[in-house]
């Protein structure tokens, strides 16, 4: 949910803007308005001491920096000098002066021409299976190949410079190994340069008044730390004005969800946080991505796999955030795997293990089609019915239930619909009571679609307009129902994919009497899984993604617009 927000204007002499954002800094509750890019040079100057700062901290980590990359550069050259320079020796450009000019040749040795040498004075210096490296001493006029460059130095030279750069580059290893235990200090001064910048964007967003002599601001902080920031402000020496937050000042998005919502915040991070009239589409992101997630995998190995994986990464610094998420998300492809009896792409239905349980399994088809395809379908018509009960109800917050009698039509007719054809396919209701409920809802709903769907306009022009609405949600509909098909698809092609690979093993295997045969078909299984587990992961994570950005947001109405809440804080 998104949490309510206070707004406090700032009234506070010139000289005392600094001293008053250094206090709330170190409050840490307190959102001032203010740019989140450099405004001019010196804020520029902070932010590019911040970027190097960062990359110096993660060179710390790594035992690298620009000076070690420029010394392995250097290493490189060196080697590729050397390589070319081995066919020709201990070559010694002084003692060969004599012999007039030499120009030095390489060919693939299938080119190599026999009857050069009854031509040009050639000296064959080493050859291979490959290449033939060659001298020329005198004139080469006529001869079909371009020479090599001169060597400059010779073998014994650019094998000491080579071990005189390894010696520099272990000498700055261990400089850099040194550095590691001040990576501490390095992020500490790293947060103090990031506060200053923000204290400083704050305090550009100040507006002087009264020529110049006072500065006003503007600060957004959770209801919740009114009290906290309200005993702070009266022993500050500061005027201010509280009151409470409205859509039109833009108060910042603080969401207050639990813990397992709360993972889920990022994914609607990257669609964009709701406007402060809005509503909070995390929870219901957090339970259908990780349904979804787990319908496109459908593999109970496969999220054994992502709980290890994420299990892992928590001892992985800057991974350990997202550690959380992914064994949550492995732990539902678990549990859908097991409903569908599917384990590395294997039946477990099958097994004599599972034999006394095997009635809680999904069975393969639902009134003689494909169970996966069938639960994908239903699964979809009930996030957009949910998705039109919170645009429902939404609307009927904010605008009034006279306003949003059109979408209460919509709603009830869609909504209606689903439920009413569920409890009669149930046996629930019998035919006739299904046909007096069906004509209720149709004559309500259309009434809410066709004749007060806008109160303030002309009852004729709300029936045109409950015509083209009509149009666009039956095509509408249709389509982002047939959306979610995605998921049986995605569900489906994982599994035969799996099955591929163990058939293909099961081949290289044969009847498991040679013990070699055994290493290639572990490998090819393993290796087979890995890439079907990787490219599984990717499509259960933008096809659910976008199930809930596209067919749930519009569905319910979601609108971006928002900022993140961005308190002012020393980052300690």
């Amino acid at each position: 949910m998104i949490a309510k927000m206070t707004q406090y204007s700032f009234i506070l002499l010139q000289g005392d803007k600094e001293q008053f954002l250094s206090q709330l800094q170190q409050l840490g509750v307190v959102d001032i308005t203010r740019s989140a890019k450099p405004v001019d040079s010196y804020s520029q100057s902070l932010l590019d001491n911040i970027n190097t700062l960062k990359l110096d901290i993660d060179y710390a980590k790594k035992g690298m920096d620009d000076t070690l990359l420029g010394l392995q550069a250097v290493r490189e050259t060196i080697v590729r000098e050397l390589e070319e320079a081995r066919p020709w020796g201990e070559y010694d450009p002084a003692k060969l002066e004599p012999f007039g000019g030499i120009r030095f040749f390489s060919v693939p040795a299938k080119r190599f021409d026999p009857a050069w040498e009854e031509q040009y004075a050639i000296q064959v210096a080493e050859q291979n299976e490959k290449t033939v490296w060659f001298v020329i001493v005198g004139d080469t006029a006529g001869f079909p190949l371009k020479p090599l460059p001169t060597p400059q130095k010779t073998l014994s030279e650019l094998q000491a410079l080579l071990d005189e750069q390894d010696l520099k580059i272990e000498n700055h290893r261990k400089v850099l190994e040194g550095r590691k235990d001040d990576i501490p200090e390095l992020q500490h001064h790293l947060r103090k340069l990031q506060a200053e910048l923000d204290r400083y964007l704050a305090g550009t967003a100040a507006v002087p008044a009264a020529e110049d002599t006072i500065d006003t601001l503007v600060g957004f902080a959770p209801a919740e730390c009114d009290e906290a920031v309200t005993a702070f402000l009266d022993q500050a020496d500061v005027l201010y004005i509280k009151d409470e937050a409205t859509l039109e000042e833009n108060p910042p998005i603080q969401f207050k969800n639990n813990k397992f919502v709360r993972m889920f915040e990022t994914l609607t991070d990257m669609y964009g946080r709701p406007s402060y009239d809005g509503f909070d589409p995390t929870p219901f992101i957090s339970v259908f991505f990780l349904l979804f997630f787990a319908f496109c995998m459908g593999d109970a190995g496969y999220g054994l796999v992502l709980v290890i994986a994420g299990l892992l990464l928590k001892k992985v610094p800057s991974f350990k955030d997202m550690a959380p998420l992914v064994v949550t998300l492995g732990v539902g492809t678990v549990v859908i795997g097991f409903l569908f009896h599917n384990f590395f792409s294997m039946d477990i239905s099958q097994w004599p293990l599972f034999a006394p349980i095997k009635g809680v399994f999904i069975p393969a088809q639902i009134a003689g089609n494909d169970a996966s395809m069938i639960l994908a379908l239903a699964v979809g018509i009930l996030h957009i019915c949910i998705a039109m009960v919170v645009k429902t109800i939404h609307a009927t917050r904010t605008k009034g239930f006279a306003a949003s009698l059109g979408t209460w039509g919509w709603t009830l007719l869609i909504v209606g619909g689903v439920i009413v054809a569920a409890v009669s396919f149930a046996g629930v209701l019998n035919a006739t009571a299904t046909k007096w409920v069906v004509i209720v809802l149709g004559v309500v709903s259309a009434l809410g679609i066709f004749v007060f769907n806008d109160p303030k306009r002309n009852k004729l022009a709300n029936v045109g307009m409950g015509l083209w609405d009509t149009y666009n949600m039956i095509t509408g509909l249709m389509g982002d129902v047939l959306s979610y098909l995605r998921l049986y698809a995605l569900g489906l092609a994982g599994s035969m994919l799996g099955m591929a690979f163990n058939d293909m093993g099961k081949m290289v295997l044969g009847d498991g009497s040679n013990p070699v045969l055994w290493v290639f078909f572990i490998l090819l299984v393993l290796v087979g899984h890995t890439l079907n587990i990787a490219m599984c992961a990717l499509g259960a994570f933008v096809h659910p993604l976008r199930l809930n950005f596209l067919e749930f947001f519009k569905n319910a109405g979601y609108e971006a617009g928002g900022r993140k809440f961005n308190p002012l804080t020393n980052n300690e």
